[in-house]
């Protein structure tokens, strides 16, 4: 293991975050109308020195480091990178809130920097400017990672830069057409960039005033979920702002790589790209069927507000956003399936969605269906095919291979979650896992949409932010730190 790597790439991360507390800080005494930044300029000072001196103490100790970067260090400091940032992004929430706990606000830190869009706290309005703004800023950085952000800086990095940019991103490095990964990255950086500013200008056309614009832009475009209102997006009681939510929660929940084609003038990558196509029609056949549900079943009248609801929460589940414009607690047991069904399937690949990913769902299908078809035919050799390509079998048994891992880290989580709440609903835990686990946020029951997780003791409220960091980084960067012969020295 080269550990000087690993410790000059944490630098960057630490000093991102220093940057990050600092913005906030000045946009919060800003922004500020009504005395409620009164009292915390220390304690972000305080916060962003911590984070600064943990960049310089990395930087000393990652001295010499060189540009020689093996797929085990790559995961090693993804791994260690989220982990660490979440305990720093902790900071401001425990230094400024008297009532959060360590717990607390490890828990907030990370389902913001994951994008999750949980949350322990029930009066948001309560709460200071610039920590609000944090929340959302948060979750707008973990949107592509802050892993993602320096490598595009750091081309020095290589080959080096390709792992990290593959393991921390559900994409893959390939799909990026341009022969330099760091390249190819920046293009991704500056559509984020492009679609944020369309957001929070819609946004604002709309009738948000600026602040909300800007941290419901954070928390759409990166299918986070956080707010600056407890009634989430139904605060603002406005159709025209949530269709718009719906869209850019739609094209969060893309591959950024189609859309990026598409803006260069591709405009067949949408049909030709069968994880897009089957992402599209999934949304629309669920927000048809949840709507019509709606006015047959439980009686609304108006179709159009019948429709709408349906698909906003079927785009905000889908894309794992989390923001919420009705209780669907109260919906009849069939919506609640298939919005669970929606919670594991996720979002693409290449987007800022967590889940399982419609991918995975695609290929497992086409193997469930060949499998069945060998059945009666057992000389059958029939290729799969996935965007008019032949997947290889080292590509299905990746596939299968994560999908099993996923069932059993579920369940797993399930049973220690259910040790640590024993007065916890099945349904409440098991969507409590699930929600966090694929980064969506809210879930059932005890964990509703008109409910948070403040009730959760210490322990869990621990486990629950770990299950966040490994589901968004997919499993294995996190699995991987506790394999003893990953720590083995670099030579």
């Amino acid at each position: 293991m080269n550990y000087r790597i690993i410790f000059k790439l944490m630098s960057v991360i630490m000093a991102t975050l220093a940057l990050a507390f600092l913005i906030c800080l000045g946009l919060g005494q800003a922004f500020d109308t009504s005395l409620r930044e009164d009292g915390v300029f220390q304690e972000w000072l305080i916060s962003t020195g911590i984070a600064l001196g943990l960049a310089v103490i990395f930087l000393l100790l990652g001295r010499g480091a060189g540009n020689r970067l093996l797929r085990k260090e790559a995961l090693t400091v993804i791994g260690l990178g989220w982990l660490t940032a979440s305990f720093v992004g902790a900071v401001p929430y425990y230094l400024i809130l008297d009532e959060a706990s360590l717990g607390d606000s490890v828990f907030e830190s990370a389902s913001g920097l994951t994008t999750t869009g949980a949350t322990v706290f029930s009066n948001l309005e309560t709460l200071p400017t610039s920590l609000l703004f944090w929340r959302c800023l948060s979750q707008w950085i973990g949107g592509l990672g802050v892993v993602v952000f320096f490598v595009a800086l750091l081309s020095s990095l290589g080959a080096g830069a390709k792992i990290l940019f593959s393991h921390e991103s559900s994409g893959n490095s390939a799909d990026i057409e341009s022969g330099r990964i760091q390249s190819g990255v920046l293009q991704i950086m500056y559509f984020y960039l492009g679609l944020s500013a369309a957001c929070a200008i819609s946004f604002h056309l709309a009738g948000m005033d600026w602040f909300d614009s800007l941290c419901h832009m954070f928390t759409t475009v990166s299918t986070g979920g956080f707010g600056t209102y407890n009634a989430s997006a139904a605060a603002f009681n406005s159709p025209t702002i949530e269709w718009l939510m719906i869209l850019f929660m739609a094209l969060g929940g893309t591959s950024f790589f189609v859309l990026l084609r598409v803006m260069r003038g591709d405009w067949k990558a949408f049909t030709k790209n069968t994880e897009v196509v089957w992402y599209y029609l999934i949304l629309g056949m669920v927000s048809l069927l949840l709507g019509i549900m709606l006015v047959g079943e439980m009686g609304w009248n108006q179709w159009s507000t019948a429709l709408r609801d349906s698909t906003f929460q079927v785009v905000s589940i889908m894309t794992t956003t989390g923001f919420t414009t009705v209780d669907y607690q109260v919906w009849p047991p069939v919506g609640h399936t298939m919005l669970l069904l929606l919670m594991i399937i996720g979002g693409c690949s290449g987007s800022t969605s967590g889940g399982m990913k419609v991918v995975r769902l695609a290929v497992i299908l086409k193997v469930c269906r060949l499998q069945i078809e060998r059945a009666y035919r057992t000389r059958v050799v029939r290729p799969l095919y996935m965007n008019g390509r032949v997947l290889d079998k080292q590509d299905q048994e990746g596939v299968i291979n994560f999908v099993l891992v996923l069932g059993v880290v579920s369940f797993s989580a399930i049973f220690i979650l259910s040790l640590f709440e024993q007065q916890l609903s099945y349904e409440g835990g098991f969507s409590a896992v699930l929600s966090c686990l694929f980064n969506i946020g809210p879930g059932f029951n005890e964990v509703g949409p008109t409910l948070n997780y403040s009730y959760f003791t210490e322990k869990s409220k621990l486990f629950l932010s770990l299950l966040m960091v490994m589901g968004r980084l997919e499993l294995y960067a996190i699995l991987v730190l506790f394999s003893p012969s990953l720590w083995k020295r670099f030579t």
